[in-house]
């Protein structure tokens, strides 16, 4: 048997099988040449996808960037008297959503940090005067606001309780929650999660696993290039295909690449090499063929294109208006600019809303009447793909 032959052998028992072995994946990803892993898995996108690449236009809500976790490579996190320091307020939503409605934006991203009332009594004074006595409390008024002005709220603040969760699911059409790694490794000593009680794997995934159980589409990911190794990788990928194939409500699986930023302890660590993430996007269409698979064009700002080639069909939000907080040191392409290089690929590219269409049917009916008013105002009848 000749090696090309080998290969896609391999590939063709992984495709076969609902329960994928991490064993035959890693040969695969060991023995067969890139060029064909990448084949692969470009065809498998074409076959389940076809040649239409989607984005939501968003409008990045930094709500409150405080935070009770301490990773080793984020930025995000302010302190109290940073300059940087974001707490924004009932009016201030409200203001932004008009704003990103007016740029024909569906999505606001509401981010925070991991439950910063419980480490800054600054912030549990805030939310009081606010009115409220949490932060998910005031992410579900929020939420309200932004819908109101007809945008769509799409909320991810860490380890929320199942509860909080259910509440947010009266006024999200959808939720995130990076997984990162499953790799408990990444939590000991001198690793990047040591000071990140809410990145511990169980943790993550127990959120997860709660999503399915409400029904309620969710984007995870992982974040490559921060110390794990190929096979952690390939089983953060596997974790996230089993909790799918039992709930089926995995909508979307971000695959972003580390950069090292400054005044953090993992600055001195490089961003990880450019076939090595490639590979990796390209295991995970492998690994799960019908998925919605997306990378942050703005954190490959030079290439994000040549991802096209090995299995992705989403660039996930990109924002007209704000910036990317998490990585304010990469702006968001130009959108006229990311359809341009899909149209110059041979890809058709199309505006989606926060919700993707194959999980409309998990949101509650106010929702659906209300992304199917949107759906057919002119201005997003032009740019989407809505069915």
């Amino acid at each position: 048997m000749s090696k090309l032959q080998f290969d896609f052998e391999i590939i063709h028992r992984i495709n076969e099988s609902r329960y994928i072995k991490k064993e035959e994946i890693l040969e695969l990803a060991k023995n067969a040449p890139k060029e064909i892993i990448f084949d692969v898995a470009s065809n498998l996108r074409d076959e389940k996808k076809g040649k239409r690449i989607s984005f939501s236009k968003k409008a990045f809500f930094n709500i409150i960037n405080l935070c009770r976790d301490t990773c080793s490579y984020c930025t995000y996190k302010a302190e109290p008297n940073d300059t940087k320091l974001s707490l924004m307020n009932k009016q201030t939503v409200k203001e932004l959503a008009i704003l990103a409605k007016k740029y024909n934006c569906t999505e606001a991203l509401f981010v925070t940090g991991e439950r910063p009332e419980q480490k800054y009594p600054e912030v549990k004074r805030w939310l009081k005067n606010e009115g409220f006595s949490s932060t998910s409390e005031y992410l579900i008024h929020c939420s309200e606001i932004v819908l109101n002005e007809g945008i769509f709220p799409h909320t991810n603040a860490g380890n929320l309780t199942k509860n909080e969760m259910r509440e947010l699911q009266k006024t999200n059409v959808s939720m995130g929650v990076m997984l990162e790694s499953s790799s408990q490794r990444l939590r000991e000593k001198g690793m990047p999660h040591e000071d990140a009680p809410s990145k511990d794997p169980s943790a993550r995934l127990g959120i997860l696993k709660n999503s399915g159980e409400l029904k309620m589409p969710m984007t995870t990911g992982i974040l490559i290039g921060i110390g794990e190794n190929l096979e952690e990788c390939i089983q953060s990928i596997l974790d996230i295909k089993e909790i799918h194939d039992k709930y089926g409500n995995i909508q979307e699986i971000i695959l972003q690449n580390f950069h090292p930023k400054p005044k953090t302890s993992m600055f001195e660590h490089s961003t990880p090499e450019e076939d090595y993430f490639k590979t990796v996007v390209a295991l995970c269409r492998i690994i799960m063929p019908d998925a919605n698979i997306q990378i942050p064009p703005n954190l490959s700002p030079e290439n994000y294109h040549e991802f096209l080639s090995v299995g992705i069909n989403d660039w996930g939000g990109i924002s007209p208006i704000t910036s990317d907080y998490v990585n304010p040191e990469f702006s968001w392409p130009n959108i006229q600019n990311v359809e341009k290089k899909c149209n110059d690929s041979g890809f058709s590219f199309k505006a989606r809303f926060p919700v993707y269409p194959e999980f409309i049917s998990l949101v509650n009916n106010d929702l659906k009447q209300r992304i199917s008013l949107i759906a057919n105002e002119e201005n997003y009848v032009k740019e989407s793909y809505w069915k």
